[in-house]
């Protein structure tokens, strides 16, 4: 049993039924009949629901794209569900880019009213990845008995943050690739071109995980936020988180007490935490273990400070890789 057991709610955030409707019906309207509603001056419309596919689809799509982000800077995607004033930007779009895997609760209701007319392609990027199901990858007994009881009987939750390995983020390329050949044949040796040039970077940070992480396989990490199961699955480490798949679920005294009790047996030098999240539970585990604090970066957005500075996927991740290598020496 772990730590994150006691985390049993799932990415579907509330969503208005008149909203949905709307949404619905803009999609309808913007999606079907003439194809040049979906090329705006020789440009392919996407809309990305939070800033990975964002970075990714940008990247591929180059000149040839007009990509927009629907989750502002500095808002966790979790918290967050369309507004009235996405309906244009939905509308209008080729590609819609979801993450998937349950992340975003929303699409389905949102993406309903698309219909076989529809000009919209949907494009879930983490389609292929093989998704890891509650938390295997922690196997340490940190939950009460009633948290044990309370997971019972619930299904398990599918992780959904794919992207937080370059192998994975890999994959979800190679998915965002294969919807603009099919949105904008024209294109298509641009496309190749940018998406092999993109290839080539993340095959090269997956090189500096695996050297970089080589020397502590088998090590655990806390973390706030149960965000990097794909990470330590592909580099082979172990997290312990103390809120679960979601990053608002809060931990019960005793979880508290047996995450403080796990750090000082294994000699865990750091707790991780992550920007977009309140770092208060992170930090009273540090000074009640005599540990720091070091960041974590989940990579679901960027606060305005990163985006203002021109950081991006590969200066964020190798950043996490520097912190990890400085918590396990």
């Amino acid at each position: 049993m772990t730590i994150s057991s006691v985390m049993n709610g799932r990415f579907r955030p509330a969503f208005l039924p008149a909203l949905v409707a709307v949404l619905a019906a803009a999609l309808v309207l913007g999606g079907c009949g003439r194809s040049s509603d979906s090329l705006a001056d020789g440009k392919v419309n996407v809309v990305t629901t939070f800033y990975p596919l964002y970075f990714l689809a940008s990247e591929i799509g180059g000149e040839d794209a007009h990509v927009v982000n629907l989750v502002p800077a500095g808002v966790e995607p979790h918290d967050w569900t369309p507004k009235s004033q996405d309906l244009q930007l939905a509308s209008k779009a080729r590609l819609f880019v979801y993450n998937g895997a349950g992340l975003e609760g929303w699409t389905d209701d949102f993406l309903s009213g698309a219909g076989s007319g529809s000009q919209l392609l949907k494009v879930e990027a983490s389609r292929g990845i093989a998704l890891i199901e509650g938390a295997p990858e922690d196997e340490h007994d940190h939950a009460s008995e009633e948290g044990e009881q309370a997971h019972d009987g619930h299904a398990l939750d599918v992780d959904p943050h794919t992207w937080v390995s370059p192998k994975s983020a890999l994959l979800m390329a190679g998915n965002i690739r294969d919807a603009y050949l099919q949105a904008d044949p024209a294109h298509k040796d641009a496309y190749e071109s940018r998406y092999n040039a993109l290839k080539d970077k993340l095959n090269a940070l997956d090189a500096e995980f695996a050297a970089g992480l080589a020397p502590y396989q088998g090590r655990d990490i806390v973390v706030s936020h149960q965000a990097f199961a794909y990470l330590c699955r592909d580099y082979g480490l172990h997290q312990t988180a103390i809120m679960g798949l979601s990053p608002e679920a809060e931990p019960r005294a005793q979880d508290m007490v047996n995450i403080i009790q796990f750090i000082k047996d294994k000699g865990i030098k750091a707790v991780f935490f992550e920007e977009l999240v309140s770092n208060n539970l992170a930090e009273t585990i540090a000074k009640e273990t005599n540990a720091e604090t070091l960041v974590l970066n989940p990579l679901e957005g960027l606060t305005p400070e990163q985006e203002k500075a021109g950081e991006d996927y590969f200066s964020l991740m190798r950043r996490n890789l520097q912190n990890l290598q400085k918590a396990l020496q």
